[in-house]
């Protein structure tokens, strides 16, 4: 079930990210809105696209969150993946399963460590400058 909803998600995915979708939406709103006049503007013309448009939008907001979780998995496994074989610290693998407390601590850790790096890199620029001079 699963790797038949994942070949469909992909599928309308794709088509739906199209351009021609695009055009063909915009048509038939359009085609709705032109025919306005022909039916007297009525309550019933009026249900016909709020009625489309919310079964559309129910619809593509599983399949599109379907495609997001499997790209973010994705995305994730290649980053654990990439700190795995490097020289990065290996505790980084698998913090977005904690909490957002802990992850957070993660990201100032990060940001710290960014802050030393640049701080570093112009002390030695500024060495190097002098000793040109």
């Amino acid at each position: 079930m699963d790797a038949v909803f994942t070949r469909f998600s992909n599928l309308i995915a794709r088509v739906a990210g199209n351009a021609a979708s695009f055009v063909i939406c915009c048509l038939v709103v359009l085609a709705w809105a032109v025919s306005g006049p022909v039916f007297h503007f009525s309550d019933t013309w009026q249900l016909v696209i709020n009625t489309g448009t919310t079964i559309v939008t129910f619809l593509m907001v599983f399949l599109i969150q379907n495609t997001q979780n499997r790209d973010g998995a994705a995305i994730q496994a290649k980053l654990d993946e990439l700190i795995r074989v490097s020289a990065a610290s290996n505790t980084f693998i698998g913090i977005e399963h904690l909490p957002q407390d802990e992850v957070e601590h993660f990201r100032k850790r990060c940001e710290a460590a960014a802050d030393e790096a640049v701080t570093r890199a112009g002390e030695l620029s500024r060495k190097a400058a002098e000793r040109a001079v």
